[in-house]
């Protein structure tokens, strides 16, 4: 079970910048505490619960780079061409090495092991392309530095190492590095219970029929795919009739199950929005206005002993909200590290005015031109416009002391690669 401390949520109060809410909601809340251990190949997103050390150097012993002859540099002529006979083969694998002896070469492939030898075995190995073979002689060019093409043991990892360190994601590379290292199995957090409803009696399911003022309910199905992305366990509670009744009982029976409950809308005042008061009637709930555009309004709480997350009606704001809020957040219970996404420097395509003190995201396209990547702007930038950001690759972060950007600037982008996988 997550652990937070007591009513954690409750530094809410007038507009608060969007850093101070991370750091709060940092201090707050802690990482589960259960572990599990996972084969390699059901390992991809999860987050390591502990260092990966290496009980090997890689590569074991000094090895082939390239395809070619391996040869000892001293024996080599710097001015002129070189011929030594070949006395050997080694192939990747192979087990019995020939001897090696000063002023021979030995015919070698990419992998294979460097003999050893009394006084040293070669320590350079010249490309095939760049040799020539007449029968059992290899003509060596000049020129080629010493060590050239040749691994050292350890040159990858160091035996004793840390490979992989606990707290980081695993990506497809860091699998791989698991396995490099003789891992077959890694520990990593437990997956994270999330709990997961909407509320409104105006809202469909995708597929039913709608009658004059229904929706689909678009917003339950993001924030499942966004909290799948990072590896929790989702359980949809689907859509809860407004009605006090019965949004108290599903809050009710998801908390001893679940970490985490999560919502879009229904957290407001009005008659009609029974979130709040069931959150409340369960535990405590507090009402954050973050000096951000979109998504100003989040609700955080506690049902119990588990935290709640009521995030904005508009599709737009829900998303943003719970990129640069949320995620951190599941992130830090989950036993990940707090390294920030990347964002990426770009040239601004358009001219936007802003609000003093507010921290703003633009949904933008990136075009390659003359003079390099260029954020565009979607033309419709209202919070309920689901398609921009279908249509955008990222957010343009507009920063709070910013009231003009001037197209040609310099500004921060953050992919949607970075936050949404």
């Amino acid at each position: 079970m997550a652990q937070l401390t007591d009513d954690c949520f409750a530094q809410g109060g007038p507009l608060m910048r969007v850093e101070e809410a991370r750091r709060l909601l940092a201090e707050s809340i802690t990482a589960v505490t259960e572990r599990e251990t996972v084969p390699l190949t059901e390992a991809l997103g999860r987050i390591l619960a502990e260092d990966v050390t290496s009980p090997v150097n890689i590569p074991p012993a000094p090895n082939s780079a390239v395809d070619g002859y391996a040869v000892h540099h001293a024996d080599l002529d710097p001015a002129q061409e070189t011929r030594l006979p070949i006395t050997g083969r080694i192939t990747a694998g192979q087990q019995n090495l020939p001897d090696a002896p000063r002023g021979s070469a030995i015919r070698i492939f990419t992998g294979a092991r460097l003999p050893a030898g009394e006084n040293g075995g070669p320590d350079t190995v010249m490309m095939q392309e760049d040799c020539e073979v007449e029968g059992d002689t290899v003509v060596i060019r000049p020129g080629i530095k010493k060590g050239a093409n040749a691994r050292k043991a350890g040159e990858d990892v160091e035996q004793g190492s840390v490979v992989l360190h606990k707290g980081q994601r695993l990506r497809a590379q860091d699998v791989g590095q698991a396995a490099a290292v003789g891992r077959q199995q890694v520990v990593v957090s437990q997956r994270l219970r999330v709990a997961l409803f909407s509320t409104g009696d105006e809202l469909r399911e995708p597929g039913a029929v709608l009658e004059d003022g229904a929706i689909y309910d678009s917003n339950r199905y993001t924030i499942h795919a966004l909290l799948s992305g990072l590896g929790c366990r989702v359980d949809d509670l689907g859509i809860l009739p407004d009605r006090l009744d019965a949004v108290r009982a599903a809050l009710g029976a998801a908390e001893g199950k679940h970490d985490l409950i999560v919502t879009s809308g229904g957290v407001s005042v009005g008659e009609e929005d029974h979130v709040k008061s069931a959150v409340e009637a369960l535990g405590k709930l507090h009402l954050w206005r973050l000096a951000v555009k979109p998504g100003r309004p989040i609700a955080l709480g506690q049902v119990g002993r588990v935290p709640f997350v009521g995030l904005p009606g508009n599709p737009v704001a829900v998303v943003v909200t719970f990129l640069n809020v949320v995620r951190p957040v599941i992130l830090r219970m989950m036993g990940g590290d707090d390294t920030p996404p990347h964002t990426f420097r770009v040239r601004a395509g358009f001219d936007h005015k802003k609000k003093i003190d507010r921290r703003e995201w633009v949904r933008a396209r990136l075009v390659d031109g003359t003079s390099g990547l260029t954020a565009e702007k979607f033309a419709r930038d209202g919070a309920g416009i689901l398609s921009s950001l279908v249509a955008a690759d990222g957010l343009v972060e507009l920063p709070e002391d910013l009231t003009r950007l001037e197209a040609g600037a310099m500004v921060d982008f953050l992919p949607f690669s970075e936050v949404t996988q």
